[in-house]
């Protein structure tokens, strides 16, 4: 009886290492998750006279610090997809974990503002991997029937690391957050030692073996399961198929006009997506808080605690809804509730600073509102329309384009709040964030395309109209 239970599970295979090795390369996006969510509750320590780097950093190094981050990830984009490609997936998601656990140490060990300035630019560093090598890494390793739902652990993880961070900020002091916090990275290597390369690399680098080997390890069955050989087989087709693709260069892609219709507007997404406001409520929702003037009897810090878990809430709408209503719907409600939230928010702020109380509970609304809409529809969505209106002979290009130009203009929103609110007051910002919004909602309603459901040719014959 024992004998055919086994043989069962060995003709059928399972899931469990799949997921197990999805959660731990996604911790490198809670880490993500932590260190955005640092700045909110650590802005008054840094500020105060007990300041950890000496003493109190003015606001144009906060914005320094804040937005380094950004930065530092558009540099690395193109690095760790070469780390990718020659060394494999594995071994960038463990440099990914070693300099995020570095950056933690130099805060313990180099309290300063140059250390912090460092230790920020590492993890951006890494940063700038994680939405490159993981979503890679966990699609190379999943089965299809669950590609979407490991694909999907990537927000859930770094609204999970915002969360715990806005939790340990509330309650925990600042050398003690950075202990916990620098071990997560440390295991995450250690385990990933152990970890499978992605079979796609394997079958790229000729060993087939491996490769063979890597799937039935992933898959819970033998290595002689017909079901493992077949996959094997097609991704070995698959890479025969990819070797007589031409190169295609950016010049050729922008002398193509449809192509150089499709970037252009999904740069102009993604700006909409970048500068929308949300990361910055995530930075800086403590002050902005204090600053509004709200009147609970809980602190900004444990109000601010809402944030990430309406974000999640966003995020699990968004996957229940996204193939029922279509991609375009999302994004375009999204950013309408965005403007109308960030409009509120810079209402409430005027008035508050001219001496008039708003509804206190106004202010935190809003801010949760914006929150819900990035993480169901303002965050995901442009990503995912991305990739369905690129053919496969541009996507990589003009994916690792729009990354790279993603984390550039995030860096511009975090490194431009603090000088604007400080010369037109903080209002400036989520007006500013208002009409960004707004101009994104029109011009998903008038020139993105839907592409649910829908082929790479019906998508560009689609655009070729317009």
């Amino acid at each position: 009886m024992m004998a055919t239970s086994e043989q069962t599970v060995s003709r059928t295979g399972h899931t469990r290492v799949q997921w197990m090795l999805a959660l731990i390369a996604n911790s490198t996006l809670l880490l993500y998750g932590l260190e955005t969510g640092w700045m909110s509750p650590m802005t008054k320590t840094l500020q105060s006279d007990q300041s950890p780097v000496g003493s109190p950093i003015s606001d144009s190094t906060l914005s320094m610090v804040a937005s380094i981050l950004c930065i530092a990830a558009v540099l690395s984009v193109l690095i760790y997809s070469y780390v990718a490609d020659a060394y494999g997936r594995k071994a960038a998601v463990i440099a990914m974990a070693l300099q995020q656990s570095l950056s933690w140490i130099i805060r313990l060990s180099w309290k300063s503002t140059a250390g912090l300035l460092v230790a920020r630019a590492l993890s951006g560093f890494a940063a700038g991997g994680c939405f490159t090598i993981v979503p890679m890494y966990v699609k190379e390793i999943s089965q299809e029937n669950i590609r979407g739902l490991l694909g999907s652990l990537l927000t859930v993880s770094q609204n999970s690391g915002i969360f715990i961070m806005y939790v340990m900020g509330a309650y925990i002091d600042y050398n003690t957050i950075i202990w916990i916090v620098f071990s997560i990275p440390l295991f995450t290597a250690v385990l990933m030692i152990k970890a499978p390369e992605s079979p796609a690399f394997l079958v790229h680098k000729g060993r087939i073996q491996d490769a063979i080997n890597s799937i039935a390890y992933l898959r819970g069955l033998d290595v002689n399961s017909k079901i493992v050989l077949n996959e094997v087989d097609t991704m070995k087709d698959q890479e025969l198929y990819y070797k007589t693709i031409p190169e295609i260069s950016f010049v050729s892609i922008f002398r193509n006009r449809v192509w150089r219709r499709t970037v252009f507007l999904i740069l102009l997404i993604i700006s909409v997506h970048a500068t929308n406001g949300a990361v910055a409520i995530i930075t800086y929702g403590s002050s902005t808080l204090a600053s509004s003037g709200v009147q609970f009897s809980i602190s900004p810090e444990l109000q601010t605690l809402s944030f990430p878990i309406v974000m999640m809430i966003g995020s699990f709408m968004s996957m229940s809804c996204v193939e029922r209503f279509g991609r375009k719907p999302l994004l375009g409600g999204s950013l309408l509730i965005s403007a109308s939230s960030m409009g509120t928010l810079g209402a409430a702020l005027v008035l508050q600073s001219h001496g008039v109380s708003s509804p206190s509970w106004l202010p935190v609304l809003a801010m949760m509102m914006a929150l819900f809409a990035y993480g169901g529809g303002v965050l995901p969505m442009p990503f995912i329309i991305m990739s369905e209106m690129l053919n496969y002979q541009i996507r990589a290009k003009v994916m690792g384009l729009a990354v790279t130009y993603s984390w550039f203009m995030s860096f511009f929103q975090l490194y431009m709040y603090s000088p604007i609110s400080a010369s037109l007051g903080q209002h400036a910002n989520f007006f500013f964030y208002c009409g960004i919004n707004l101009a994104g909602f029109f011009i998903c309603l008038l020139f993105i395309p839907e592409t649910k459901g829908k082929s790479d040719e019906e998508i560009e014959e689609e655009l070729r109209k317009k």
